[in-house]
């Protein structure tokens, strides 16, 4: 069977150190997202859809994604700007219905900070709460990164030539699993707040500063 499964599951989500803020998306951050998964470059579509998607298939990818039925969440920058995606998607077929699968992109420039696998552990306590019994989680072989992810958690990889598949059982959920994912989610979306607010800030002073500088130039003319 396979390895033992993820280890300090409920730690919270960090990064040497540093707390990570992993939101829950909803339909309202369509367009962020499509800005993120568009932005990728050709080999890193390939690496995370296993084709070359096009802009087309990657806005298709997107506009049909079910927020009802799976979970996606996201790693914003302090522009706002999301810099991580995961999706946690749930098996429709009912033998399968306690499986998921996992799929995970990161800006190159946001690269090398763990965001990966911050992910990962984020949706396995999420899935586990959800009474998931065993995420899944499909790549291509090159796709070293995400293997290496799935070996450090326990996950059991098998590989069948270009493609590799890894398995990873979950333990039921518990009182410090369902605390942990709370907790986490509440420190996401106050982080995600006091950016908003940040950004509106900086808007609204941008603003008032080419006011002022449209005042300035308008007095100078005037003057000549």
């Amino acid at each position: 069977m396979l390895s033992q499964p993820l280890s300090g599951l409920v730690e919270p989500q960090s990064t040497h150190g540093v707390l990570v803020p992993i939101c829950s998306l909803g339909p309202q951050h369509r367009e962020r997202m499509a800005q993120h998964l568009l932005a990728l470059g050709s080999q890193d579509r390939y690496m995370r859809f296993g084709y070359m998607a096009t802009d087309e298939q990657i806005q298709r990818y997107v506009d049909a994604l079910d927020f009802g039925r799976d979970e996606i969440f996201g790693i914003f920058n302090r522009y706002l700007k999301l810099v991580a995606l995961a999706h946690l998607a749930y098996s429709r077929d009912s033998q399968t219905g306690s499986c998921a699968e996992f799929g995970v992109s990161v800006q190159p420039t946001s690269r090398g900070r763990g965001y990966g696998a911050r992910l990962f552990e984020h949706a396995t306590m999420h899935a586990r709460n959800a009474g998931v019994k065993m995420l899944f989680i499909h790549a291509l072989s090159e796709n070293a990164p995400m293997i290496s992810i799935a070996r450090k958690h326990g996950a059991r990889v098998e590989r069948d030539g270009s493609e590799t598949e890894a398995y990873l059982l979950l333990p039921p959920a518990d009182l410090d699993s369902q605390l942990t994912e709370l907790v986490s989610e509440q420190f996401a979306q106050t982080n995600y707040a006091i950016k908003k607010q940040v950004n509106r800030f900086l808007d609204t002073l941008a603003e008032m500063q080419e006011i002022r500088q449209g005042v300035r130039e308008a007095r100078h003319q005037s003057a000549e």
